[in-house]
């Protein structure tokens, strides 16, 4: 019942898992792809750090470590309860987790607004729970802000796309824009997954409207 219940409804608290201290995995030094560091918990002065939930997050990284500015990027989970998650926890809908990608980026070579507008024009920002035929609190659309002026941007750019939406058909967008949670690094078969399984699945929501600049 409660699994049901929190596939469309994020857990609350009192049903959460209880998670765990530390991560229960470890994960590779380097980005397979950007060959900077995986685990960024430090950044290079000068850098800043996006935190976006669009769907499954192989092919979400995918188009974010492509992007030139950005120095690394990661896959986890972000916006739940549960401490230190693994893959099964999250996708049991009992962490309120979303799987996250967090860019580690040169704002002197891509804007923050660039990468919001990637966001925006890679999935379906109006689905709620779901992103095509995965279905699930995990795969809800979302902003996770590191600053102010970045939430400023995140709404700016959000309220100019709704209408290019709204002409098209598409529903309210009903991405979370909120400041940045703690995030959890996802098991490292995760991370870089379409680099080591150049077949594997990619989500295809992407509404194909393009972000008015």
């Amino acid at each position: 019942m409660l699994f049901n219940k929190f596939k469309t409804q994020v857990v609350d608290t009192e049903h959460a898992l209880p998670g765990r201290p530390t991560r229960p995995f470890g994960l590779a030094e380097r980005h397979r792809a950007l060959d900077a560091p995986l685990v960024t918990d430090e950044v290079p002065e000068g850098y800043e750090v996006a935190l976006f939930g669009l769907g499954c997050f192989w092919g979400a990284e995918e188009v974010f470590w492509q992007v030139p500015g950005v120095w690394s990027t990661s896959v986890g989970y972000a916006g739940g309860t549960t401490p230190n998650p693994t893959y099964e926890e999250v996708c049991s809908g009992l962490t309120g987790h979303t799987e996250a990608v967090r860019v580690v980026y040169d704002p002197a070579k891509v804007s923050y607004a660039d990468l919001v507008a990637a966001f925006y024009e890679v999935h379906d920002p109006t689905q709620g729970m779901r992103q095509g035929n995965d279905v699930g609190t995990q795969y809800r659309s979302a902003i996770y802000t590191t600053s102010p002026e970045q939430e400023q941007v995140a709404r700016e750019i959000t309220e100019r796309y709704q209408p290019e939406l709204t002409k098209r058909g598409y529903d309210r967008i009903t991405t979370e824009i909120k400041p940045a949670p703690e995030y959890y690094y996802a098991e490292d078969y995760h991370q870089q997954y379409l680099l080591k399984n150049p077949h594997g699945y990619r989500c295809h929501s992407a509404t194909g409207i393009k972000v008015p600049r």
